[in-house]
This record gives structure tokens, sequence and C-alpha cells, in this order.
């Protein structure tokens, strides 16, 4: 359909370059030294209230922690630092800042969405925003067919790069170069890139979100999410929503989040080290049908990878299909001895799961296999391990798993439960 609009969106181009690299970035912004005693780390305000000199008049910036906090405010500073954003706003959860940006848009508006996205963000699009008066449309190849999609509705176009579980690529730039023709805006969940590898606003995109509690925290003590943009009304639109609906994080978790992204280049590095390591290892294996890393060459979308992530990176998830079926997918994540069965992601310590029965058992089966999730596919976050040791840990579970389930059915039971973890 063709879209009239008479509001275009100008895609803007690469920011410039910020005058401090990014690990002085990440241990600096957002955290200056206590004033009255000179503490080089922050302290935790505790306080949900704060006093006032005279009626409306409150003695700093702060008057109560749902709508400001001196702890979170110093995170969003930080964030905001790393992805070349103006603002930033912290939320309770990655779910919550998703929550906060669809609630923003008017009943009766269109999403167009990639089809391989994160359980939990399906859930919402499909059960949750149609309650809202939101209709939300699913696209495997959102490049080539997004024109197909746009209506006089449409008003966001939602992308996972790396997608999740399948690590396939979207090039951010292509398409906010076509939403914006049409005053149509762009959000890129960078859950699995982390800002140090990847910073979707330079590449054209309005509205960057993490799930915080993963790579940004770095150490599975947190839920937590984010939003970063530059735009000034957005910041209001957003900020007030924040504040109305009340899904904020603790000032502890916003300390605690702080605190753990002041070394997120050091661990996104090492993960990344130990991502490529493992995926060789993978690919080497003939007891496995197809690795999915966007740091190997056979990836179909490396170009991107090369264009978008910093030096061309990986990044520390990837997914593999393992002989066997679901039977050998879920022996493998039980012989693991270093890799953890467990949901979620980004941490220092390395985790394994099958996407078909836990993160994304809320999705219709023939939804899921049409975009490669199967029964078969083992997703893994890479620590901070070794990873020679990672590597080796991998092709034991890998050779057991598949000796153990030779000969029987391969095809396991679809998971039918929700979608918790990310």
């Amino acid at each position: 359909m063709t879209v009239h609009t008479d509001h275009p969106i100008t895609t803007p181009p690469r920011a410039p370059s910020p005058v401090y690299g990014f690990g002085t970035l990440a241990v600096h912004a957002g955290s200056p030294h206590d004033p009255a005693t000179g503490a080089v780390i922050e302290s935790i305000s505790l306080s949900t209230t704060f006093a006032q000199t005279a009626v409306g008049k409150p003695v700093g910036e702060f008057e109560y922690s749902r709508s400001s906090n001196p702890n979170r405010n110093n995170f969003e500073t930080m964030v905001a630092a790393l992805e070349h954003a103006k603002h930033a706003l912290a939320f309770s959860s990655g779910s919550a800042a998703t929550t906060v940006i669809l609630q923003s848009l008017a009943a009766g508006s269109h999403v167009i969405s990639v089809s391989d996205v994160y359980g939990g963000t399906h859930r919402y699009f499909t059960q949750v925003a149609q309650a809202h008066g939101v209709k939300v449309t699913f696209t495997p190849e959102i490049e080539v067919d997004i024109r197909e999609h746009i209506t006089d509705s449409t008003k966001l176009v939602w992308i996972e790069t790396p997608s999740n579980p399948t690590l396939r690529l979207v090039d951010i730039r292509a398409v906010a170069s076509q939403a914006h023709k049409h005053g149509i805006m762009v959000v890129v969940d960078n859950t699995f890139m982390s800002p140090y590898i990847q910073n979707p606003l330079d590449h054209g995109a309005d509205i960057v979100v993490h799930s915080v509690t993963k790579y940004i925290n770095g150490h599975s003590d947190v839920v937590m999410g984010v939003a970063a943009f530059n735009s000034d009304e957005l910041h209001k639109r957003l900020s007030f929503l924040q504040n109305a609906l009340g899904a904020v994080p603790s000032a502890f978790d916003s300390w605690l989040a702080h605190r753990g992204a002041k070394t997120l280049h050091l661990r996104a590095r090492e993960a990344t080290t130990n991502a490529s390591a493992v995926a060789r290892a993978l690919e080497a294996s003939p007891h496995v049908i197809a690795v999915n890393y966007p740091g190997i060459d056979s990836h179909p979308h490396r170009a991107i990878a090369k264009k978008q992530h910093r030096g061309g990176m990986g990044g520390g998830m990837l997914s593999f299909r393992i002989r066997g079926g679901h039977a050998a997918a879920e022996r493998f994540c039980q012989l693991t001895k270093i890799f953890t069965l467990a949901e979620s992601l980004g941490g220092v310590e390395s985790l394994c799961e099958v996407p078909s029965s836990m993160t994304h058992a809320g999705i219709p089966r023939d939804q899921r296999e049409a975009v490669g999730v199967f029964d078969d596919l083992v997703r893994i976050s890479c620590g901070v391990e070794e990873a020679e040791d990672l590597a080796k840990d991998v092709i034991q579970a890998l050779d057991r798993a598949v000796a153990e389930t030779e000969g029987k059915a391969g095809n396991g039971v679809d998971g039918t439960d929700g979608v918790n973890g990310y």
C-alpha cells in the first residue's frame, strides 16, 4: 500500500565519535564523586521521598523515587553515553521497557516486527498489545518486504538483531531508511549485542532497548530494562509513562546494574572470544546440523555483522541444531559440566537451553519452525570462563548426547508452557 504522510522522519547520519572511548565512558559516565565525602563510588539512595524547603520546592532535584532517584538517574546517564543517546530511561525489566514503548502508541496503531523475536516480546505483541488495540504483523525478511506490510496505521517497526534464538541479522539502516520515508519509528532490541558491540542509533534507529538483566548488568543478579533515544519529544512521552505506569527499578538494582556495566567492554570481548571458539568446535563436529553465529564466515549475514558490529564481533550468543532431535538437545544440556542448563543470558557464567521447550515454548510450533526454531535447536550463552574449557565441555556433551539418543525418535513433545526468561 502506498502511504502518504506529511511527517517523514529524517534518518540521522552516524553520530560523531565521543570524546572518550567506550571503556572510559563505562567507568566514569554517570559516576560523579560524592561532593561531601569524596567517595569515588556512589552511595545507594534508598529513600523513597525527599525533603522540601517549601511547598513544591524540594531541596534538590528529587521528590519521590518512583519519579526519579539518584541511582537510577546515574545509571540512565551512563547507558545514554554508551548508546550515543541523549536520553535513557530505566525500567523494572526488559518487558516493562517493551510495554511502555507499545503503550505510547494510540489504539488502532499497527506495528511491523521481525518474526524471530524473544518469546516474551511475541507474547506481549500477540496477547497484550492486541487488547490495547495495537495490531502486530510479523515478517521473516523485514528488509525485503517491509513496504508490503506498511499501512496508513503503521507507527512502529520492531527489530531484534541478532534475533533470538537463531542469530539472524537485520540491516538497521536499510530498514530505518524505508520506515522513515513513511514517518514510522524504528525500535531495535540490542540485548544480544550490548552497547559495546552495536549501537543501533548510529545506524538510524529511533529507540534502542535492552534487557539490562543480560550483558549490561552481566552478573545474573538484577532484573531490569532500559530504552535509549535522542528525541526530546520521545523523552517527554516515555518518561511520563515511566512514572505513570510505575514499572521502575529499585535504587539498589540501579546501583548494581551501574556497577556491573563498568566492566561491560571486558566481558563482551571475552564472551566473543569464547563464543568464537565454541562455534568453531561445533562446526567441526559431525553431530551438528548447523551453527548460527554471526562471528564466523559461514553466517549468511556475516557482511552485516562486519558493517554493524564493533570490529565485526559476533558477541557471546550462538545456537546450533544437534543430530538426534529434541531428545539429543535436551540430553546435551544435561551433560555439560561448565554450561548451566538455565534460561537468560549475558552473565559471567555460561548457560545453555532448548528454546522450543523453554524461552520460546509459548510460540506456536509452526511459527517457531518457520523461522528456524526447531526442537533440536540448542541456544548457548558463553560467559567469561576459559575458551578451551568451554569448547571441550561442548564437545564432550555433544558426543555423549548423540551417542545416547542414536536410533531414537528425533522429535520431542512441543512445549506448551508460557514464556519466562529471555
